[in-house]
């Protein structure tokens, strides 16, 4: 069994690489140089030269505030690829995966969004996914798009990375407390990922349509922040004070959600995987990066916002 795993030198496409997928199955992540999915020639070629049993699309332009000035290369691989990828991979009889993105919310909903509550991107980033969501649940009956949000692990650049760097540079850091979400394990995510791809490979009848897969719980970028801080400082890093500040006191081109809090029950219904909470999630990404943590740990105790 052979899957295509596109992106695969992201945060998601590395934690795919490193699962156990079980015998017989083989992963194919070729990079960008080798399969350019917004040239449609390339993707024919591609399915034409090879039988797959699914295709997983971590790859995405997800350089948000670049995208405000980048439109054409935003909607190139977030848009116009899944496109690509849906004709292929239907013309194949196979699943199409794709990962998408809280950004095709406004984040003006009080409490959790559900995969089918109405959307309305703010940003070039979120319209160009919304359009790669359209694309692949026209182009492809049998997908599953997967939304996630605030997406962290050991690997490439990240808010935990960005947060331990900072903390041990500067002597206190000001950051966003009015924007709320789920922070998510690269990790968790594809694990559910791999779940979702071989149910759907081994039984026509599996669910398909539109989840949400996040870490359990929600805090606030700040809170976020003062659990990485408080964790490193478990671990051996330094302790310096983390200020909320507000929205407009950090300005960017693209507008985030507001909200960004997304429910895992429709994912949970389908599929029976239950998401663990972020804060175990991410003691997990910084015994990956720093080393364990003492043994009377208590340090997440009392930062859960």
């Amino acid at each position: 069994m052979d899957i295509l795993i596109l992106g695969g030198a992201g945060q998601v496409g590395t934690e795919l690489w490193a699962l156990d997928w079980g015998e017989g199955v083989r992963l194919h992540a070729p990079t960008r140089d080798e399969l350019d999915i917004s040239d449609e020639a390339a993707v024919a070629r591609a399915f034409a030269a090879h039988s797959y049993a699914a295709v997983v699309n971590t790859a995405a332009y997800t350089a948000v505030d670049k995208a405000e000035s980048e439109v054409a290369a935003a909607w190139r691989l977030n848009a116009l690829a899944p496109a690509y990828l849906a004709a292929a991979t239907r013309a194949a009889g196979i699943p199409l995966l794709q990962v998408s993105t809280d950004y095709v919310f406004d984040g003006s909903k009080p409490g959790a969004y559900e995969p089918d509550d109405p959307i309305n991107p703010r940003s070039v980033y979120g319209a160009s996914k919304a359009a790669g969501e359209l694309a692949v649940r026209t182009g492809n009956p049998r997908h599953v798009i997967l939304r996630t949000a605030w997406v962290v692990s050991p690997h490439r650049a990240n808010f935990v990375k960005t947060m331990l760097r900072l903390s041990a540079e500067r002597e206190r850091l000001s950051v966003v407390e009015d924007q709320h979400g789920s922070p998510t394990s690269a990790a968790d995510l594809a694990a559910a990922l791999r779940i979702v791809t071989l149910r759907l490979v081994s039984d026509a009848q599996a669910p398909t349509g539109t989840f949400h897969c996040v870490n359990a719980g929600a805090t606030t970028w700040c809170g976020f922040a003062r659990a990485i801080v408080a964790g490193a400082a478990h671990r051996g890093g330094r302790q310096v004070p983390v200020d909320g500040i507000p929205t407009s006191a950090y300005p960017t081109p693209a507008r985030r959600p507001a909200n960004s809090q997304l429910s895992t029950a429709s994912l949970r219904a389908a599929y029976g995987l239950t998401m663990r909470p972020w804060e175990d999630a991410l003691a997990d990404i910084l015994d990956r990066l720093i080393g364990p943590a003492a043994a009377d740990d208590d340090t997440m105790k009392g930062v859960r916002s």
